[in-house]
């Protein structure tokens, strides 16, 4: 890791945004609820991500659909990046109309090499507060890959515990599209097919991770959860037009494929 990249840990931003109830009800509708599972006038857990979303101009946005690093991102090189996970603490519910600020600080860059080739791991710290106070915190952690190689295949992930309850659903483009919509993500990996096979190296359209998690989320709220904690990890990527199962089992969730391969596992409490 150079001395650059290092200088990058501790900087931080803060965003200002309003809780508005349209993005929530885009979500529900997404969701397919007539009724959403969540309490009636306060974000739903993990309804933060709708907000404080990206404005680059679109002389900013770079090859890939995000927007060219350098800002508060540090110019890291390699051209793949994912949204690996996060840790998130729901401290306080915010009300549908609150004023909301998002400070986010970057904590720490690693680099690493694996069987893959270079990596470069980024964890930023998020905390969400409203004028009563800090309501979540979030620990993310982003991943930057080097270009696919030819003939690279993705490895076999970890085989699936027993769950006691699993829903599958088989995300099409126009879920992936209402969802990058959503969280104005115009990564081409989720709508450009030429590009996530050609240049990415993914055998088509990826689901958005974080759209796994909050399918993932949704499963547990269904069933009545009340979450103060949820953590989340990407394993592999899911595939457009392929089935999706969500699986959970006490406080355990996970995604699987059609083949039975974990793609995302996660813990609720």
């Amino acid at each position: 890791m150079t001395a650059t990249l290092q200088d990058w840990i501790g900087r931080s931003e803060t965003a200002e945004d309003v809780a508005s109830p349209v993005p929530l009800a885009g979500l529900a509708a997404l969701l397919d609820h007539e009724t959403p599972p969540w309490r009636a006038g306060e974000v739903p857990p993990l309804g933060h991500w709708l907000f404080f979303l990206g404005r680059a101009r679109q002389s900013e946005i770079d090859i890939d659909g995000h927007p060219k690093r350098g800002g508060f991102l540090p110019p890291i090189e390699l051209p793949r990046r994912m949204w690996a996970g996060s840790r998130i603490e729901f401290l306080a519910p915010i009300a549908i109309g609150a004023k909301i600020t998002r400070h986010s600080t970057i904590a720490g860059i690693e680099s690493k090499t694996g069987a893959s080739g270079e990596m470069v791991f980024l964890t930023v710290h998020h905390e969400i507060a409203s004028a009563d106070g800090v309501a979540i915190r979030e620990e993310q952690d982003i991943v930057f890959r080097g270009a696919a190689k030819p003939g690279e295949a993705s490895k076999l992930g970890e085989p699936a515990p027993a769950a006691e309850r699993t829903r599958t659903i088989t995300p099409d483009i126009t879920q992936l599209f209402r969802f990058s919509a959503l969280t104005f993500n115009a990564h081409r990996i989720h709508y450009d097919r030429d590009y996530a096979r050609d240049v990415e190296g993914y055998p088509g359209l990826v689901v958005q991770g974080p759209y796994t998690a909050t399918l993932l989320m949704d499963l547990a709220l269904r069933h009545g959860a009340s979450p103060t904690r949820f953590a989340f990890r990407a394993r592999r990527p899911h595939f457009e037009g392929r089935p999706l199962n969500l699986c959970a089992a006490g406080g355990r969730l996970w995604s699987t494929d059609e083949a039975g391969q974990v793609g995302m596992t996660a813990e609720i409490a």
